[in-house]
């Protein structure tokens, strides 16, 4: 990435920095607003503004930036927002366009929790979730098929992703089966290169040396790390044990929001009982039923197990790592990814991240497809989805209208 005084265009040169950054704080708290259908949809919006509207960066800009935020964790649309501030209006425009992006999904998020909290038990809305949990099922399948497809390059990476599925549904740590999955797909692709090397005439033993020398750093140096990471989980819900668990996740989410349900389902409902099955599921529908980013679904959580300074705590801890990434690694990270250790590292991850959303799939689907009716509403939202391509959120209203219809007949 450019830096901010070579990438900002002559017309906002001549634009003092305060009309910038209140430019920025305006657009994306609209945008924040009104982005509605998930990271692909905001990121469409934000090309229209800021391309090819105002014209703050080139197209070629913009690309590069999007292809800064598939290789680091955390939200793309939000890094993407980070991003563009930063090119726009250096360092402060990369706070007031994350903060402005983030803070009304937020807002709308934690106004819900408070519905939620105070009318959720009443039948009404116990109909309406009823119906949209196997809407959400349906959702998040066809994110799940979507992302395959992509990650899923070859029969290695194929093996990889159903190893990866198997480790979660055997209940390991979701942060291990990651970096663990990153670690060995990296190794594997460094071995097989080296075999290749050596079935040749003359064999580069130098480079197996060095590959041995990394293999064994990587597996017994970052393992043992992320192991007691893993283990630092609490069993209560002070705000400081929340807020390191929602910024350990963000510091290790790729694979887009679902992935952060997989990160919940482990350790927040199987592990410590703080959440239900029930809750989760809600907690993703509310994720898709809200504009802006799906990571505001922390802020429901946050809410759930803290009130209001729960909601804000977790809001913060799950995005402060994005703008720590961009900052810190923008400049440099488009290099490291023609390395092929790192490549591969992030083939890896990308594969196993795909396979946590398969996994809590499964594990949310025992309950939420209880009976023939919702497994018609599922049925039903994922051919809407695969046919028509419609909006996640309209499927997910569906999904509760059914619900509430249900419960008339009933």
């Amino acid at each position: 990435m450019t830096q901010p005084n070579q990438a900002i265009d002559s017309i906002a040169v001549q634009s003092p920095l305060s009309a910038r950054l209140r430019a920025l704080a305006l657009l994306f708290l609209k945008l924040g607003a009104i982005s509605f259908g998930g990271p692909a949809a905001a990121i469409g919006q934000m090309q229209d503004e800021v391309v090819r509207k105002r014209q703050w960066v080139t197209r070629q800009q913009f690309l590069d930036m999007l292809g800064l935020t598939n290789l680091i964790p955390g939200p793309n649309s939000t890094e993407m927002a980070i991003s563009v501030g930063f090119v726009h209006a250096g360092w402060a425009g990369l706070v007031v366009a994350g903060v402005s992006f983030i803070v009304p999904a937020a807002l709308i998020t934690a106004a819900v929790a408070w519905a939620y909290v105070r009318y959720g038990a009443m039948p009404l809305a116990a109909s309406l979730l009823a119906g949209v949990k196997p809407a959400v099922i349906a959702v998040i399948v066809i994110a799940v098929w979507r992302l395959g497809k992509i990650a899923v390059r070859d029969v290695w990476l194929a093996l990889l992703g159903a190893l990866a599925l198997a480790a979660f549904l055997a209940k390991l740590s979701p942060l291990i089966i990651l970096v663990g999955g990153g670690v060995v797909g990296m190794a594997t692709t460094q071995l097989r290169r080296l075999q290749r090397r050596m079935s040749s005439d003359t064999p580069d033993l130098s480079a197996g040396v060095l590959l041995l020398k990394k293999s064994a750093l990587l597996f017994g140096v970052l393992p043992g790390a992320i192991l007691v990471a893993a283990g630092l989980y609490p069993k209560r819900v002070p705000l400081a044990r929340l807020a390191w668990f929602f910024l350990k996740v963000g510091a290790v989410l790729y694979g887009g929001g679902y992935v952060l349900f997989a990160f919940v389902e482990q350790g927040l409902v199987r592990d410590n009982s703080w959440l239900t099955q029930q809750q989760l599921l809600d907690a993703i529908a509310i994720g898709q039923f809200t504009p802006g980013p799906v990571l505001s679904t922390a802020t429901f959580i946050g809410y759930l197990l803290r009130g209001p300074w729960g909601a804000v705590v977790a809001t913060v801890a799950i995005f402060l790592p994005s703008f720590v990434y961009v900052a810190a690694l923008g400049p440099i990270l488009p290099k490291l990814r023609r390395s092929a250790w790192v490549a591969a590292f992030l083939d890896s991850v990308n594969v196993c991240a795909v396979a946590l959303m398969a996994g809590v799939t499964v594990a949310l689907a025992r309950d939420a497809l209880r009976g023939w009716p919702m497994w018609a509403i599922a049925l039903t939202a994922l051919a809407a989805l695969w046919r028509w391509k419609i909006n996640p959120a309209w499927v997910v209203l569906g999904g509760g209208l059914a619900g509430l219809l249900l419960a008339a007949v009933r």
